[in-house]
């Protein structure tokens, strides 16, 4: 809930008495599920968690807000277009108006900063120079993604970025990993001591993924529900799946399904088109982003979810979040074979060889054919992110980092006040 005080009337807080300063760009919070699960397990530690990010389109778009204790900064963003100057003016804005909270915000103990991009380095030395300790939160790997998302090579604009990674990571004083393959590369390209990296697993928040019964009539008469969840973007192979889609009509001769494609991005629109393209507009339907309540009615119904990335540099050492989420809904997935991939799902997956759109569309069919397979399987992957890929596994290495990071450390922030004078908007 929003409340009614002032910033400066909250600062200091109880417990530690320590303040935190997360720094984003790439998406408003908390409609940032990772970083909203990072903000409320330090505020359930004891800090004072503010965080600086953009405002969403549709939600998150107060100015300032605190959210169940946790106070929230927001400033107006517009999305790169028209190539790289486009994001120079998106990263040259971002940077602006983080600077500026963060003058209002005041002293911390700890700034954190989530890429991408690799630049909120800038920013988080400022405040190291006034006693604050960077966490670098490596969500992804920016050279990888470059590679991946631009297909031009190691260009002059791919040895920048891998330049700015060299900055971020030698600033950092502790460096947040989502998977041992991030952690690798920390090491390894990075620099950095292994003692000094963690591994901070992204796990989806259980609470939002909470099966109820199937509704049939979301099948749109047919026996089967094939589903996508996530974003459409030109890394995330959503044209592979509608390709995978078109064979398994054309070359199976299956047309007992109907497929959800639940998600936007900057891909959304060319991927719309690429359905009509393939005649596929009477079996797939695309929704856009929609309620949580809704995305659990079409999880619980699907016989069948898709993970259909690429292997490229960046997905094969990546962890994807709708993975995960599929397996909190206990679905079986189908999947390219990556490295993460099997790291994350295991059995409750199966793997058709990297690129291979006729093995996938082939693995669909032999799930769609085999419940008691997708029964096995789902169990499977409910175990898994209740065990080993739980969030309170994370919660533990989350607050281990924080705690190396101040140790021997004192506190620069207690007592001292937050400089604003405005309210968050009831």
């Amino acid at each position: 809930m929003l409340g009614n005080t002032s910033f400066s009337d909250t600062a200091g807080g109880d417990g530690s008495g320590r303040r935190a300063l997360i720094l984003v760009e790439n998406l408003s919070v908390p409609f940032d599920r990772r970083v909203w699960q990072e903000c409320t397990t330090l505020r359930d530690a004891g800090w004072d968690v503010h965080v600086i990010c953009p405002q969403g389109s549709k939600r998150d778009t107060e100015a300032e807000a605190e959210i169940d204790g946790v106070w929230i900064h927001r400033y107006p963003l517009r999305a790169a277009t028209g190539g790289p100057a486009g994001y120079l003016k998106e990263y040259g804005t971002a940077l602006w108006h983080t600077t500026r909270l963060a003058r209002k915000v005041g002293p911390v103990d700890v700034v954190h900063a989530c890429n991408p991009p690799d630049l909120l380095f800038l920013p988080a030395l400022w405040l190291k120079r006034r006693g604050a300790r960077f966490v670098f939160d490596q969500h992804d790997l920016v050279p990888e993604l470059y590679l991946s998302r631009f297909d031009r090579g190691k260009d002059l604009l791919y040895r920048a970025v891998c330049a700015l990674e060299r900055r971020t990571y030698r600033a950092a004083d502790i460096v947040l990993a989502t998977n041992e393959s991030y952690r690798d590369v920390a090491v390894r390209r990075g620099g950095r001591r292994p003692k000094d990296v963690f591994v901070v697993r992204s796990a989806p928040a259980i609470e939002r993924f909470q099966p109820v019964p199937p509704e049939p009539e979301l099948k749109r008469g047919k026996p089967h529900l094939l589903c996508y969840l996530g974003v459409m973007g030109p890394q995330d192979g959503v044209d592979y799946a509608l390709r995978a889609l078109a064979k398994l009509r054309d070359e199976f001769g299956r047309t007992d399904w109907h497929a959800v494609f639940v998600g936007s991005g900057d891909a959304f629109d060319a991927m719309v088109e690429l359905s009509r393209q393939l005649g596929l507009s009477e079996q797939v339907q695309f929704t856009g982003r929609i309620p949580d309540a809704d995305l659990v009615r079409y999880l619980s119904t699907a016989d069948v979810c898709l993970s259909p990335d690429p292997r490229n540099p960046l997905n094969d050492v990546s962890t994807m979040n709708k993975v995960l989420e599929y397996m909190a809904m206990g679905r079986p997935i189908v999947s390219f074979d990556l490295k993460e991939a099997r790291v994350s799902a295991g059995d409750a997956a199966v793997y058709a060889p990297a690129n291979d759109e006729a093995e996938f569309a082939g693995l669909i069919t032999l799930l769609m054919d085999d419940p008691e397979k997708r029964a096995r399987m789902g169990k499977i992957g409910q175990e898994r992110i209740s065990g080993p890929l739980s969030w309170r596994n994370s919660q533990a290495s989350l607050l281990a980092a924080y705690a190396a990071a101040c140790r021997d450390h004192a506190p620069v922030s207690a007592g001292r006040p937050v400089r604003t004078g405005k309210r968050p908007r009831s």
